[in-house]
């Protein structure tokens, strides 16, 4: 279970509704894990210019993160207004570094 989930926005959807939605699944991360375990064990980006959010699903506290921003975004902009990939880690990455 190790790597990333890759979204990639297209150029009609605003970047600051992208920003407040992962904003709402950290928030409800924290409601769940703690805010401690949210900030030991996520790891998320989001680059406006590229309209790409990364987000770690190697800890269960990413998956849920992942799970809910897709599920948020998947509301309020639709299927086809982003794409999302499993990126593997690099080869010869270890896991937590």
């Amino acid at each position: 279970m190790e790597g990333v989930y890759r979204f990639r926005f297209k150029d009609d959807v605003p970047t600051k509704d992208v920003e407040e939605n992962l904003f709402w699944a950290v928030f409800n991360a924290e409601a769940v894990f703690g805010k401690p375990r949210v900030r030991l064990d996520a790891s998320f980006l989001f680059d406006r210019d590229k309209r790409v959010c990364v987000i770690d699903k190697s800890t269960e506290v990413g998956r849920h993160i992942a799970q809910l921003f897709t599920s948020l975004i998947t509301r309020e902009f639709g299927e086809e207004a982003f794409k999302v990939e499993r990126v593997p880690p690099k080869e010869g990455e270890a896991h937590g570094s």
